[in-house]
């Protein structure tokens, strides 16, 4: 089990962590522009608090380590997740689908949109779980990299399948055995986040774009193609087109990526990389094509007939924004209730109805039908087999790759 120490951000680290901030997804909260509020606002001060809280080295990890089990005589849980990440009704105030649980479960939920930032909130919560403590949070919902750190680490709990009966039957095939938490052991995905080629018909004015190659390689889109600034999203993709699998590359791969990329941006065929911000480049026509994430795609479908998208036919990256049980959670049992919940068809349905990205609860397609028929038939909501079979990961990065890797696409794009 991987042992903590205390941050020590290189500048390369600190680059990446920056350029977050200003552009990744953290930038935005995780509805599109085009839906986002003034409630999405990031929180500051994430940067400081991950070089700067003090704590000593662990001697030794508290793997899995769990409190007293309160679930039975206190009725409720502390969910902690992402600012506009949730169903909510016309007057803003209530989730439809967290009043149901509470209905039906007697299980009150305090629900907190606490998260808006995967570095800002390990920074948030590391130092309860690095000193054994609970930190009032039941269930928290983290990307799969910062996810894979937590179980590496031994700071979240082991999930107990019998209070799982519908995650673990409704699961999709296509989420069910990450390298980070092989047979979901520790965790169950809220959503998936798949990144696609979007683009603009008006803006392409007839250039037929189908690939990344394309994107990289087309004289006719020299200035008007975006990257994306995640370093996992660009790099994955273009590991695919390259007849890579993100899942596997090797140090020579990633280098051969950066090459590549380098290449683009010195003949200025990169406009530039970008992180949610790109919606406008897209609509406008600046950016002609780009890297971009479904959830947005979605969105700007509805709203502009000139936006569209295709898979590539070497594939697609699809990473997971995930549930977990920290350790010393009061409320357990309550938690696994409440996870296994959204993986019953009627509120998994609810859910993707409004918040639009990678469902990943098999079998919802004629529940969401009865909501809304045209994100039922949606690929970028519910995949179809076809859709899924390209679907890849991009592996799990130790600390030492990860340092690298962030240092060699910070220096690419400028961060």
């Amino acid at each position: 089990m991987e042992q903590y120490e205390p941050d020590r951000l290189t500048p390369a680290r600190a680059a990446a962590m920056r350029r977050s901030f200003r552009n990744g997804r953290a930038a935005m909260t995780r509805r599109s522009l085009l839906r986002a509020s003034a409630g999405g606002a990031l929180a500051v001060g994430g940067l400081g608090a991950l070089s700067g809280c003090g704590i000593p080295a662990a001697g030794k990890t508290q793997g899995g380590t769990s409190a007293e089990d309160h679930s039975a005589k206190e009725k409720t849980v502390n969910f902690s997740n992402w600012t506009e990440y949730m169903d909510v009704d016309d007057s803003g105030k209530h989730h439809p689908t967290l009043d149901a649980f509470a209905k039906r479960t007697g299980i009150t939920v305090k629900y907190t949109e606490d998260i808006n930032d995967n570095n800002e909130f390990f920074g948030k919560i590391k130092p309860q779980l690095a000193a054994g403590q609970d930190t009032g949070r039941d269930v928290i919902v983290l990307t799969d990299w910062l996810a894979a750190r937590l179980i590496r680490l031994g700071w979240v709990q082991k999930l107990d399948p019998s209070n799982l009966p519908h995650a673990y039957t409704n699961l999709a095939a296509q989420f069910r055995d990450p390298d980070w938490d092989p047979g979901r052991a520790y965790s169950y995905p809220w959503q998936g986040i798949s990144t696609v080629i979007a683009y603009n018909k008006k803006a392409l004015d007839g250039v037929e774009v189908k690939s990344v190659s394309d994107l990289l390689d087309n004289p006719k889109l020299k200035g008007r193609v975006g990257f994306l600034s995640e370093m996992r999203d660009s790099i994955g993709m273009t590991l695919l087109d390259m007849g890579k699998d993100p899942a596997k590359f090797t140090d020579d791969d990633f280098d051969a990526v950066i090459a590549r990329l380098q290449k683009a941006v010195d003949k200025g065929q990169i406009r530039r990389f970008t992180g949610n911000d790109y919606t406008s480049d897209l609509t406008s026509g600046d950016f002609a094509a780009c890297l971009a994430w479904a959830g947005d795609v979605v969105q700007l479908k509805a709203d502009s007939p000139d936006i569209d998208f295709i898979i590539p036919d070497s594939g697609y990256l699809t990473s997971t924004d995930n549930l977990l049980v920290p350790n010393k959670a009061r409320h357990k049992t309550n938690a696994e209730r409440l996870i296994d919940y959204y993986y019953e068809h009627e509120p998994a349905a609810e859910l993707a109805a409004y918040i639009n990205y990678v469902c990943p609860v098999d079998g919802v397609k004629p529940y969401l039908a009865k909501i809304d028929e045209d994100a039922a038939n949606n690929p970028l909501i519910i995949p179809d087999k076809a859709m899924a079979a390209k679907s890849r990961a991009f592996r799990s990065l130790n600390s030492k790759e990860e340092t690298a890797y962030e240092g060699k696409f910070a220096k690419l794009t400028g961060a």
